[in-house]
């Protein structure tokens, strides 16, 4: 063999005896792999048994081998004998129950959306905002009156801006709510409380809000710009951000909507006298004045008012209460109502505001000699006053003249 063969041939056993050696390396020890294998396998049995002593314990827990009285889960046992069943229902018709809490629907058929859905998520809004008249109990410095000035005060700021009636409601809810959550508060924060409400309200529902400075202006230096924005942060918080109640004003709205609704498709526009709706309005602008108008809800107040001003058979077919719900709320408001109808109410212009659009901005008259009278049966008018004098560290805006 030559000596070039006899190279070629070591080189190529040599790989086969390095795999050979690697692979011996790699393996480990006979021994070594049965105890793993040992060890895998008891590792599984362990788990198996904890396994089945896990359901077994469940089982025990859930369902004990003999129920009290020798009964067995795992046996059957035949019910008694049964006499033949009735079908006659007659008897149990004075025991059969309805939902006394959830009225049905008064809306039509929407194109839009399910009518019982929507009224069902109404009066969860209306459950759900919750407010009380004692909230002067909590307070006090406070006495119930002077509630009723800063809302006539809020009541003329409305005016002066042309603010939706929308608006002061809302702020009005604003209001008695977050006093609800706090302790007693001074009677000098009362109108910075209540022209930040305002100043959130009007952030919500006007297209065009009066800027900040505007609402700073008309306190008369008495809240500035700083103490307003601090003041917002505490009543969103003390509010939790919920800021979207049904106000008195929307229910009105919708019951007088669907009492004249006569094209269904066009149910989100106003079908109903402008004169009539503002009539209603200036009474709910009197009572809302009284802090015991909190002891109603919102939609009772707005049926009563509406009740006085039409019918029994309107309110039903409109929200859908009937008689029994609103007659102490109605009865309630009679001397207000009998004050409200001596005081004409006429529809006013406004610059920019559409003559459509009229009975939606908020106006303002002698709601407190109107109180006065309805409380005691005397009017005390002052010539020319147009707005609360000031009281208790709440002081009037400047007439519309004034402005810069």
């Amino acid at each position: 063999m030559s000596r070039r063969s006899s190279r070629l041939q070591a080189k190529q056993q040599q790989p086969l005896s390095c795999q050979e050696e690697s692979s011996q390396e790699l393996q480990a020890p006979e021994h070594l792999q049965t105890r793993k294998r040992r060890t895998a396998e008891e590792i599984k049995k362990k788990e198996d048994g904890k396994i089945a002593k896990k359901h077994q314990y469940e089982i025990k827990s859930c369902w004990p081998p003999t129920i009290t009285g020798g009964i067995s889960p795992c046996i059957i046992i035949e019910t008694p004998h049964k006499e033949s069943v009735t079908t006659d229902f007659s008897r149990f018709k004075k025991y059969r129950f309805r939902n006394l809490f959830i009225n049905p629907s008064p809306l039509p058929e929407l194109n839009w959306g399910n009518s019982k859905d929507v009224w069902l998520n109404i009066l969860k809004k209306e459950n759900r905002y919750a407010h009380c008249k004692h909230f002067t109990s909590l307070h006090s410095s406070l006495q119930p009156h002077m509630r009723s000035i800063l809302l006539d005060w809020l009541l003329e700021v409305c005016e002066v801006y042309a603010l939706h009636r929308e608006t002061f409601y809302l702020a009005q809810d604003f209001f008695d709510r977050f006093m609800l959550t706090q302790k007693n508060i001074n009677k000098s924060m009362l109108q910075l409380i209540g022209i930040t409400s305002l100043f959130i309200a009007s952030k919500l529902e006007e297209i065009y809000a009066p800027k900040i400075q505007e609402f700073a202006y008309v306190t008369d230096g008495a809240c500035s710009e700083d103490d307003i924005v601090r003041m917002e942060l505490i009543m969103l918080k003390a509010l939790k951000w919920e800021l979207c109640p049904v106000t008195i004003v929307s229910w009105l709205n919708l019951y007088l909507q669907v009492d004249a609704l006569k094209d269904v498709p066009k149910v989100l526009l106003p079908q109903y006298s402008q004169e009539k709706f503002i009539q209603i309005a200036q009474l709910l602008d009197l009572c809302i004045l009284d802090v015991n108008s909190l002891d109603f809800q919102y939609r009772t107040l707005a049926a009563a008012a509406l009740c006085h001003y039409t019918s029994i058979d309107v309110v039903k077919k409109a929200s859908g209460l009937d008689w029994d719900s609103i007659s102490e709320c109605a009865e309630w408001m009679v001397p207000f109502v009998n004050v409200a109808r001596k005081v004409p109410v006429k529809l006013k212009n406004f610059k920019k505001v559409a003559a459509e659009d009229r009975h939606n901005i908020q106006t303002h008259t002698n709601y407190l000699d109107m109180l006065e009278e309805v409380n005691s049966g005397v009017v005390s008018t002052a010539p020319g006053q147009l707005s609360p004098v000031s009281t208790a560290g709440i002081i009037t805006p400047p007439k519309s003249t004034e402005k810069k």
